[in-house]
């Protein structure tokens, strides 16, 4: 009688445990709902079981027996998985938990040395040999969930400490919507980070124009082969911050301007293809202030000498647009820009500015240039130095054109012919080799009165991106 009476039960858990088992074995795993469902069934059955064994001990005076401790059902049921956080490696690490949550210390370390060659005749004491600490910054990204993320970045350079890339983000399906202080839409040379670059320092005309990260609120659409994006901006960070008044920032600092960028990008094949254009207006609100003054440096930034420059203008706004093209196929890749800046002058007709750039690149290993979002990314070494290769070997050629030159306006015009030599022995390293020939006309005058002449100048940087 006994036998007869646990019989169900005893099947009822076995075949429960059955159940958990074979389900397990064909998914590979149970969720978490279903696994704490089937123990506290099981645990229900168990418990049924006991007092059917307590009854049957009392009616045959055996010694009665008492149940393990064990978790109750609804203890069970509720029961959650502990959170997971993954740890992986991208330069530095990453930390990634369940609900879309992370976190990435990001930094750069960039060392220059130059030399610019001092024509005769000159006897500016900016020439010549120097070295410095080009950026040092440091920071951290990630994203909070429910498509939030953020980043801050801080950044040593030229003797001072800047808000670099600072703000937080949204992100819906192909939207992405940012606000703080970041980079406008102005150039694919300008928007492809510094570490990513062709040669040491980016197209003349972007430090000439005065390209440079601003605070404002932006929004990119971004689907297939099409990116689209714009914003409204008002100032750096530094002039916005400034606690005094006039030329140099504060309360009359009140500028503002719009900015957009439109780039196709399909991929044809084994071809990435590039192509680009964007617009631009700014209002300066500075006019009767000290002005603006549109120069550029002799290719490398460890000198400050400008040769080229023009003269303080008084600038009531600025309208200037670009067209891009670019291509990556195999180890080959090009790229080419061209930028036209207008300039309202309050005291004279109005000025027009130009500069472009035209480049190729070929790995000497069996790598490519990185492509991704509109710009170009950092190159990943198939065969990094220690595992099996010497990492990633690159060569290219740049000329670079500036033209200060409008009427009256005499800032000078500047033809670079630029070669690099680029070896990246792991995926965060570079050691970035370029000599370049700068030709000039209409430029800073030499003792002797000569205004065209030309300078060689080379340059050498380490630079560690993580």
């Amino acid at each position: 009688m006994r036998a007869s009476i646990l019989l169900p039960l005893a099947t009822g858990v076995a075949g429960l445990c059955l159940a958990a088992s074979t389900a397990q074995a064909q998914d590979g795993s149970l969720s978490a709902n279903e696994a704490a469902a089937l123990r506290a069934e099981i645990a229900t059955l168990k418990a049924q079981l006991l007092r059917m064994e307590q009854r049957l001990d009392g009616a045959t005076g055996a010694p009665q027996r008492t149940a393990p401790p064990t978790t109750p059902p609804a203890t069970v049921a509720a029961a959650k998985p502990a959170p997971q956080t993954e740890i992986a490696w991208k330069g530095s690490p990453q930390f990634t938990a369940s609900g879309g949550r992370s976190f990435k210390a990001k930094g750069r370390i960039q060392t220059d040395v130059g030399y610019v060659g001092r024509p005769d005749g000159s006897t500016d004491r900016g020439l010549g040999y120097a070295a410095e600490m080009r950026r040092i910054r440091l920071g951290g990204e990630g994203s909070l969930g429910a498509g939030i993320g953020y980043k801050l970045e801080l950044e040593l350079s030229d003797n001072g400490v800047d808000l670099v890339d600072t703000f937080v983000t949204y992100k819906t399906g192909p939207w992405q919507f940012a606000l703080g202080n970041q980079n406008q839409f102005q150039s694919l040379d300008e928007l492809t980070g510094d570490t990513s670059g062709s040669v040491m320092e980016r197209a003349a005309f972007t430090d000439a124009f005065s390209f440079e990260r601003r605070l404002g609120l932006a929004a990119q659409y971004e689907k297939a082969a099409w990116l689209l994006q714009a914003g409204l901006f008002s100032d750096d960070i530094t002039a916005l911050s400034n606690d005094s008044d006039g030329a140099s920032g504060g309360d009359e600092n009140n500028s503002y301007g719009l900015d957009g960028r439109l780039v196709y990008a399909p991929k044809l094949g084994k071809t990435q293809l590039h192509l680009g254009g964007s617009a631009h207006w700014r209002d300066l609100k500075r006019v009767g202030d000290a002005g603006t003054r549109y120069r550029q440096r002799p290719y490398v930034h460890t000198s400050n000498t400008r040769l080229i420059g023009t003269s303080t203008l008084a600038v009531r706004d600025e309208a200037h647009y670009g067209l891009e093209a670019a291509f990556v196929r195999g180890r080959l890749h090009g790229a080419a820009e061209t930028h036209w800046l207008e300039s309202d002058l309050a005291t004279s007709p109005d000025a027009r500015f130009f500069g472009a750039y035209a480049e190729l690149g070929w790995f000497l290993t069996d790598d490519t240039r990185g492509y991704k979002s509109g710009i170009f990314d950092r190159a990943k070494p198939r065969k990094p130095l220690g595992g099996g290769g010497i990492g990633a070997l690159q060569v290219n050629a740049r000329y670079d054109h500036l033209d200060l030159n409008d009427g009256p306006i005499v800032g000078g015009r500047q033809d670079a012919l630029i070669a690099a030599l680029i070896w990246q022995p792991v995926e965060y390293l570079r050691f970035n080799l370029n000599h370049a020939y700068l030709a000039y006309r209409d430029a800073t005058p030499l003792a002797d009165g000569d205004r065209d002449y030309g300078v060689h100048v080379t340059g050498a940087r380490m630079e560690l991106d993580f």
